[in-house]
């Protein structure tokens, strides 16, 4: 499924944030999912693909991803306002896209900066074939037309393959995107890594990411996701490959709107000399407190690790604790949406994939207190279920406060079958899951399906998107909100 960003002082802001506020849910209740109304002629959700989701406020969010549109993949982008989901809007790409090519447009991300204040990211192929990358902005809650991003003067004119990856937005009209694109090189084309970033709601050009030094020949950049603690000040995580040909994980910050050259992260003691290491998710609470998540070589295999931004320093990363099931070589992975959450700084939670020591993937859950982060939690199925299984696991959570998150999940249940989960931390407490209740016309969530995203308001209330099939087999949108 889904496709592959002082102790003493830290303590007594986590006492602050523990405290609900009056009237706010500490154990949400899931509602059972709406079907997503899909555009004229749509035959479904191109490949369970409905995966972004940005909420402002309880019951205004914005929720992005393709529908199939004949044989082409189709930009979709959903709106709720004041707690009814309207009719949907096509993500139109700019005025150069093609119309005679298939692969069509897809969304990598959405944020919004205030209600009715919006902005998706995407990509496109354009009239001569290249693969381009586009903004839609949404302003006062009309949605605007497409425009290009204007990538560095170093970039290929022609057989261009731009991504942008993610976007964030903590202002309207004040928002930073992150993606790679292909420089002209001999004998072929690097692949670096861009930012860009919009300023009082005009965007402005992309611009290079410098490397570490030590870069020579294609450094394969892979830009994932960027998070922002405030207006211009931003993270992104990701990860590039030197000389030797070892992959590192490196951060890119942007402290007041000016982008620094990316930095390693230097890796736990026991990381093998082929790291492999790379940054899947990033959150911010405030200016100088960011997470993130992401994955790294041992002589044993594949283990988690996150890394943790203190007061604008980012220390080295630790190998994250798996639950004492785990196998030796757990191949832990991270499904790169919205799978970290920090609400309050050195407080963050987590979750995503790993294999037991009975070859079963299976989800875990993992938080960090105080800045420290600790042991995992195997994610808890309903009674019955066979496992996480290949394409199951933790994909999606969110907190309403410190130590009081949801989290979106799927499984395989006692028929063999890919069912969508929800699970709710209450006081830091992670409870068993939940199936999801679907449409009356489903089969499943299948392989490609499941719960994306979640978004949860300090109110208690929470928002999900995702996608399920139907009983023709095909992938339809899904809405889910609790309370």
């Amino acid at each position: 499924m889904k496709f592959q960003r002082t102790a003493l002082w830290i303590a007594s802001l986590t006492t602050l944030a523990l405290s609900t506020p009056a009237g706010a849910s500490l154990d949400p209740s899931w509602h059972s999912a709406s079907i997503a109304t899909l555009p004229a002629g749509s035959s479904g959700v191109y490949q369970g693909y409905l995966p972004f989701l940005a909420c402002p406020s309880s019951g205004n969010c914005v929720a992005g991803g393709s529908y199939a549109a004949g044989t082409n993949q189709a930009g979709l982008l959903l709106n709720e306002v004041g707690g009814v989901w309207r009719a949907p809007t096509v993500a139109t790409p700019p005025s150069d896209a093609s119309t005679n090519l298939s692969g069509g447009v897809s969304i990598y991300g959405v944020a919004c900066g205030a209600v009715g204040n919006c902005s998706a990211v995407g990509t496109y192929y354009d009239k001569s074939g290249n693969v381009q990358s586009f903004v839609k902005s949404e302003v006062a809650g009309r949605w605007l037309a497409a425009a290009k991003i204007v990538l560095p003067s170093n970039a290929l004119q022609t057989h261009q393959s731009s991504l942008v990856h993610s976007i964030a937005c903590k202002a309207a009209g004040m928002c930073s995107a992150v993606g790679t694109y292909e420089v002209n090189a001999n004998p072929t084309a690097n692949i670096e890594g861009f930012v860009v970033d919009e300023v009082n709601g005009r965007w402005l050009s992309a611009r290079e990411v410098t490397l570490p030094a030590g870069v020579r020949g294609n450094p394969n950049v892979t830009l994932n996701q960027v998070a922002c603690s405030s207006a211009g000040n931003c993270s992104a995580v990701g990860s590039y490959i030197d000389a030797n040909n070892i992959t590192h994980a490196i951060v890119v910050n942007e402290l007041n709107r000016t982008w620094r050259p990316a930095l390693t992260v230097a890796l736990a003691g026991n990381a093998s000399t082929y790291s492999g290491a790379t940054l899947s998710e990033v959150a911010c609470s405030t200016n100088g407190f960011c997470d993130a998540v992401g994955t790294y070589n041992t002589s044993t295999g594949v283990q988690g690790m996150a890394v943790s931004e203190s007061r604008g320093v980012w220390r080295r990363a630790v190998q994250l604790q798996l639950p004492s099931n785990a196998a030796v070589n757990p191949h832990v992975m991270f499904f790169g949406f919205q799978g970290v959450a920090c609400p309050s700084p050195g407080n963050c939670v987590s979750g995503g994939q790993y294999i037991d020591s009975s070859g079963r993937y299976q989800g875990f859950l993992v938080n960090e207190v105080s800045s420290r982060w600790q042991a995992a939690t195997p994610l808890m199925l309903p009674a019955g279920s066979l496992q996480a299984s290949k394409n199951g696991g933790v994909v999606a959570v969110s907190c309403s406060s410190t130590g009081n998150c949801s989290a979106g999940a799927a499984y395989v249940d006692s028929q063999g079958l890919y069912q969508a989960l929800t699970i709710n931390e209450v006081n830091r407490v992670w409870r068993p899951g939940v199936r999801l209740s679907l449409p009356a016309n489903a089969s499943g969530v299948g392989i490609y399906g499941g719960i994306y995203s979640i978004a949860c308001q300090t109110n208690g209330t929470c928002a999900g998107i995702g996608s399920y099939l139907d009983a023709s087999s095909t992938y339809q949108g899904f809405t889910v909100s609790a309370s």
